[in-house]
């Protein structure tokens, strides 16, 4: 019976190398370490800065990556500043989505 309501039905898949099963594959999401995001004020003349620290085993390049990547999806400015990423604004959850999605495991510390 021909589905005329399908326009590949009448294909045939014989002599076809076999495709990828759709299926879900399990990833494996190895964590990158924890990482601090705190909000800071002091010394900043009553600004607020979300600071992103304690990054294990990446190095500047990567860091500057990252905050570039930051930067841009919360529509702010920031820096890389003695191996911490920092964020004009409160932006704790924004930066914390972003370092999830890199493999790292944000927490929420201080203030």
């Amino acid at each position: 019976m021909t589905d005329f309501n399908n326009p590949f039905a009448g294909l045939n898949s014989a002599g076809l190398p076999p495709g990828e099963s759709t299926e879900a594959k399990p990833t494996e999401h190895k964590s990158r370490g924890h990482v601090d995001i705190l909000r800071q004020k002091a010394g900043r003349g009553g600004k607020t800065v979300t600071v992103a620290k304690n990054f294990v085993g990446i190095g500047l390049p990567e860091k500057e990556k990252l905050a570039k990547q930051i930067q841009k999806a919360c529509g702010v400015g920031g820096t890389v500043k003695d191996g911490q990423i920092e964020i004009q604004g409160d932006k704790r959850e924004e930066v914390a989505r972003i370092l999830t999605k890199a493999g790292f495991t944000p927490v929420f510390a201080g203030g």
